[in-house]
């Protein structure tokens, strides 16, 4: 991290600044979790917000570690504020996490305006937030006041009123940021019924008080999280997890959906309309052809097929708030407790995390070449709130990913068990005979025995060439890989898929799982079935779409 404090807002002030709002924001999380009641009370908003900014501070420091590999020095401020945007933008969480990456990108729009400056001062700082919250205005479907985006508009008008250099204008920003956060249980009953200040914009003033720190090297005064009672802010402890719950009374949907999108800008006009008309808390930032869309809804899987007619939607999460979410109402409604137990699995497409998702579990998607980090794993074993969770990595290559995102959870009081699943099919077989109604040791007994029942194998493209196990393989071969060794290289999917299915039988087995790519033949399914059929007794065969999940086949055989 650059020293502080910095005279203008350069490259490496963006540097700087993306560092320090890293840190306060994994200082202030634990924090900012425990009093997220709005829109759910699903006490993610710290987690989200720290995972947004992570990513755009790891997107930052990649362009000063490419311009370092070139010899090139440092990069321009159009450089970096763009790389922190894209960064926020791609790794955006939740609906507080979305918000925050449209804030930096209005202000990056600012900031890179003119390509060859190397810095800009504290007008164009003023300018940068200014439109910075009315950019994030605009991405929200439906604003609410008593939110961040209030938050967001209290401090681009203080900053506006503020003369003078960078440091100076960080610190109008502040102030009026602080103040507004301090007001927001008054204009939002749900904060003042748990006696809270909303907690998306107590992480924006996290993030304003790293800017003041950038431009100031002084730390700002610690912020009360708690409402202001005859005129005097608390300084207390969060309201409880059960305070939280209660102070909500309205029906939700039972799914957040957040997926980015390549898309263009008319398509991308009719999905808001879309979406508006499945659920709730919209919120789709971006533009330049890609944007990050997040949506509270019913029905996930309209989501996503809305997101497939404008363009093409990736990285898809879905995350179902549970049945003892906060969303019931009334009488019927039960205290905000942890779940008894939960299943936190990845999965390599949107189609298995839609399986998953229906069966229950918690879904982290894996995208090709992009494993999940241990981060992302902790979030998703948090986010599913419960006292015991389940973890199935799916890949042997994410088990020690894994096994740090399980002994971190632990730490924080969550009794994980890991089942080293090495594909979907094996967690598929898990999850099948999971009951939470078991001890605990006794449903990881039995899952994890049916994983390891369960052989399984994948139909992929090769990309390059490269010596197997099988022989030496070209680019474009099809290769048969059997408990991740290759052990068929072939010309067309199908005749290697029936290649490896027939070997896998020759064992034995009672039930074939298939999961399909995006990029698998249309007829495979149909022949593969027929093959077991005609050949092999008392075999079953159930075939699920997998989406764009890296192989074009996984074949499971239990």
């Amino acid at each position: 991290m650059a020293q502080v404090p910095q005279t203008f807002f350069d490259a490496l002030a963006v540097r700087t600044w993306c560092g320090l709002s890293l840190r306060a924001l994994g200082l202030a999380r634990e924090e900012i979790d425990a009093i997220n009641v709005y829109p759910v009370a699903d006490g993610d908003t710290g987690t989200n917000l720290y995972l947004t900014a992570e990513s755009a501070a790891g997107a930052v420091e990649a362009v000063f570690e490419a311009h370092d590999a070139h010899g090139q020095g440092k990069p321009t401020l159009a450089d970096a504020a763009r790389a922190m945007a894209h960064g926020a933008l791609i790794g955006a969480r939740g609906n507080s996490g979305t918000i925050l990456a449209q804030l930096l990108r209005g202000m990056a729009q600012v900031l890179a305006a003119d390509s060859g400056a190397a810095h800009t001062d504290g007008q164009g700082l003023r300018l940068a937030l200014r439109h910075a919250a009315d950019s994030a205005r605009q991405a929200v479907a439906h604003p609410v006041e008593g939110t961040v985006l209030t938050v967001a508009a209290a401090a681009a008008d203080a900053a506006d009123s503020a003369e003078g250099d960078c440091g100076t204008v960080a610190r109008a920003a502040y102030d009026g940021a602080r103040a507004a956060l301090a007001a927001t249980p008054g204009q939002l009953a749900v904060l003042e019924r748990a006696g809270v200040v909303d907690a998306g914009g107590r992480g924006l003033v996290a993030v304003l008080g790293a800017l003041v720190e950038t431009f100031t090297g002084e730390t700002p005064r610690a912020v009360p999280v708690m409402s202001v009672i005859s005129g005097t802010p608390l300084e207390a402890s969060p309201a409880s997890p059960e305070e939280c719950a209660e102070a909500l009374d309205a029906d939700g949907p039972a799914f957040e959906v957040i997926y980015l999108l390549e898309a263009d800008d008319t398509a991308v006009a009719r999905l808001r309309e879309r979406l508006d008309g499945l659920g709730d808390s919209l919120v789709v930032v971006g533009g330049d052809g890609l944007w990050n869309v997040h949506v509270h809804v019913d029905d996930a899987g309209a989501a996503v097929e809305a997101g497939v007619e404008a363009g093409r939607p990736y990285r898809i999460r879905i995350t179902h708030f549970g049945l003892e979410d906060v969303h019931t109402t009334g009488a019927e409604r039960p205290p905000r407790e942890r779940a008894q137990r939960a299943v936190v699995a990845v999965v390599p497409g949107e189609g298995l995390a839609g399986l998953y998702t229906e069966a229950g579990a918690t879904t982290v998607l894996a995208r090709p070449g992009e494993p999940p980090a241990s981060g992302e794993l902790v979030a998703a074993l948090r986010r599913a709130h419960a006292r015991e969770v389940v973890l199935l990595p799916n890949d042997a290559d994410l088990r020690h990913t894994a096994a740090a995102a399980a002994e971190q959870a632990r730490t924080e009081g969550i009794r994980v068990a890991l089942i080293p699943t090495r594909s979907a099919v094996q967690g598929i077989a898990a999850l099948a005979v999971h009951e939470p109604e078991r001890r605990f040791d006794e449903d990881v007994v039995q899952m994890t025995s049916a994983a390891g029942a369960t052989r399984y194998a994948e139909v992929a493209v090769a990309e390059r060439q490269s010596w197997t196990m099988a022989g030496i393989c070209q680019a474009g071969d099809v290769l048969g890989l059997i408990d991740g060794d290759v052990a068929v290289i072939g010309s067309d999917v199908t005749a290697a898929a029936e290649t490896v299915l027939d070997r896998m039988l020759s064992a034995g087995g009672e039930l074939v799982t298939l999961v399909l790519g995006d990029d698998a033949p249309e007829a495979v399914a149909d022949h593969l079935e027929a093959r077991v059929r005609e050949s092999y007794l008392a075999v079953d065969t159930v075939v699920y779409r997998g989406g764009r999940q890296g192989a074009v086949l996984l074949i499971g055989v239990e």
